[in-house]
C-alpha cells in the first residue's frame, strides 16, 4: 500500500489503529512504520506535555496533533524540547 505519511510503498496495518472514520482513514493510508512513528512523537508530547490522555483537551491535541503528524507534515515537537543524543 501507498503510505501517505512516507510518500511510498509499505506495509500496511492488519487493522484500524482506532475506532471510527478515523480509525479507517488510518488503515487505509498509513503503513505500520508510520503508525510506530506517530506512536513514538504521541509519547514525546504527553512527556513534555505532562498531559493526561484520558482528559478532554489531552485527547484533542492529540487527535490534531495526530492528524497534522500523519497526514499534514506539519508536526513540530513542544516548545522548548530538546532531543536526547543516544
Amino acid at each position: 500500500m501507498y503510505c501517505q505519511k512516507l510518500k511510498r510503498e509499505a506495509e500496511p496495518l492488519d487493522k484500524a489503529p482506532l475506532p471510527g472514520e478515523m480509525g479507517e482513514r488510518i488503515l487505509n493510508n498509513i503503513s505500520k512504520e508510520a503508525w510506530q512513528m506517530w506512536i513514538a512523537h504521541q509519547t514525546m508530547l504527553i512527556n513534555e506535555n505532562r498531559l493526561i490522555p484520558f482528559e478532554p483537551e489531552a485527547k484533542a491535541l492529540l487527535k490534531s496533533e495526530m492528524d497534522k503528524f500523519l497526514f499534514q507534515g506539519d508536526e513540530k515537537p513542544p516548545e522548548g524540547y530538546v532531543p536526547v543524543n543516544k
